[in-house]
């Protein structure tokens, strides 16, 4: 291990006098180490020049390996650093769900499960379960993603929210037609919406956003009417900054969470999804 932990410091400074700094020894003992490794592995790994080092293919081949391992030992260690093991969950989650729904129940998962650490990454709906790594993704959607298990969360019924100051000259939904009608890059959720109301679909000429929550903002802010889950939006509509001036609403789909199918459930995994399956099928989960 000491021979290793010479060659990977050498490798990085290409001198080992340098490495010798860092690791605490002398430039001789950090020359000996890598010197007793090259021999057990019977070849050279660096070329020995006037100034300093310089890699051979060999000492190439070995560097990300050795760096790639005590990278990996390291992170292991770090989940030791309050004298228990702790296991680390990485999760993305759709944006509207995040600040919704899932902030505020953060506090109790981490009491009920201090050894879990969880890495949370928001995002608009697409998501790379395999090139972020990540162990599940919470999603808004049919359920149906090429290569992935999804479990049932919410439903998420969409309805008109805007300011009070708009709500008061919408006495029917046709009263929606000249306001400023903000949109989802899911493009027929409005036509969806007037269908469901009764009412002809007008040309829908609103900004367009990938985010719920943005969205919403830009409706807080009185920039026109959003099309968003309710539910996701409590606080927003208990402090009046939105309303929901119609009770029609639609179904366009539901959070989900989702893993790829070829992902191994890790114990952090299998705790996590069970506290969240319990929670969203609480009564008042919504």
């Amino acid at each position: 291990m000491n021979a290793l932990r010479a060659f990977e410091a050498a490798a990085r400074h290409l001198n080992f006098t340098r490495a010798g700094l860092e690791l605490h020894v002398s430039q001789g003992a950090v020359s000996h180490q890598v010197a007793e490794l090259e021999r057990r592995l019977g070849t050279r790994l660096f070329h020995r020049l006037p100034r300093g080092l310089a890699l051979t293919d060999e000492g190439h081949a070995l560097v990300p390996v050795i760096a790639e391992a005590f990278d990996r030992v390291a992170a292991t260690l770090d989940q030791y650093a309050d004298g228990r093991f702790r296991e680390t969950l990485k999760l993305g989650v759709v944006g509207t769900f995040a600040t919704g729904w899932l902030l505020p129940r953060l506090d109790a998962f981490a009491r009920l499960h201090p050894a879990i650490d969880l890495r949370i990454a928001t995002n608009n709906n697409r998501v790379d379960l395999a090139g972020e790594a990540l162990d599940y993704a919470i999603r808004f959607g049919d359920g149906a993603w090429h290569g992935t298990q999804a479990e049932r969360l919410l439903a998420a019924p969409l309805a008109p929210l805007c300011t009070p100051a708009i709500a008061a000259r919408l006495k029917t939904p046709a009263d929606l037609i000249p306001e400023r009608l903000l949109r989802s890059y899911r493009a027929d959720e409005w036509a969806l919406w007037f269908a469901v109301a009764g009412v002809p679909v007008p040309v829908l000429r609103g900004p367009v956003f990938d985010s719920s929550a943005l969205m919403a903002a830009a409706a807080a802010s009185g920039q026109g009417v959003a099309l968003a889950p309710p539910s996701m939006f409590a606080h927003d509509l208990a402090a009046e900054r939105l309303v929901q001036p119609f009770a029609v609403e639609i179904d366009a789909g539901r959070y989900w969470l989702t893993r790829l199918m070829s992902r191994p459930e890790s114990e952090a995994m299998r705790r996590f999804r069970e506290w969240l399956l319990e929670e969203t099928a609480a009564p008042d989960a919504a």
